[in-house]
């Protein structure tokens, strides 16, 4: 069966050559995103790599503290990676994790975005995990360059 599209009608995200992390529609990017999360091994995986940052773990790490088989850990990592949740970086001879923790505001803040009429400064505790205050990172970490990529802040 071959899928045609016009400029009205674009293949599903499933089809295109783009993971959803990298698409351009924000819904595409949230539904990935929730996708990944709704299943309990990736839940768990994607909590535990938020606990150790900014250090990130080997997979192997993962995969004992998560009480997973190797094989199917792999398969949940690059599905978090491709929802756009987990980063992989090579140290040596081992792959470390990490989660992507600008991938998840950017989850949260579609998710809120018209909290409260659009007026997210009055949402309370929702407002203040949107500015940064939930992970330690400082809200104007990106726009004043303290943010890095090991920090995982902005």
């Amino acid at each position: 069966m071959e899928i045609s599209s016009s400029p009205l009608t674009a293949p599903p995200a499933a089809l295109s050559h783009l993971s959803p992390a990298e698409s351009g529609d924000p819904s595409v990017r949230a539904l990935a995103a929730l996708a990944a999360l709704g299943q309990p091994t990736r839940l768990a995986v994607f909590r535990l790599l938020v606990r150790q940052e900014p250090e990130g773990m080997a997979a192997g790490a993962i995969a004992a503290a998560v009480g997973g088989p190797h094989n199917t850990l792999s398969t949940h990592l690059a599905i978090l990676a491709r929802a756009g949740l987990v980063r992989a970086t090579r140290d040596g001879r081992s792959i470390v994790y990490r989660a992507d923790l600008a991938g998840m505001q950017q989850l949260v803040t579609f998710l809120v975005a018209d909290c409260c009429g659009g007026r997210p400064e009055i949402c309370g505790p929702i407002g203040n995990l949107l500015a940064g205050a939930g992970c330690g990172c400082p809200p104007d970490a990106e726009a004043d360059g303290r943010a890095d990529a090991k920090s995982g802040c902005g």
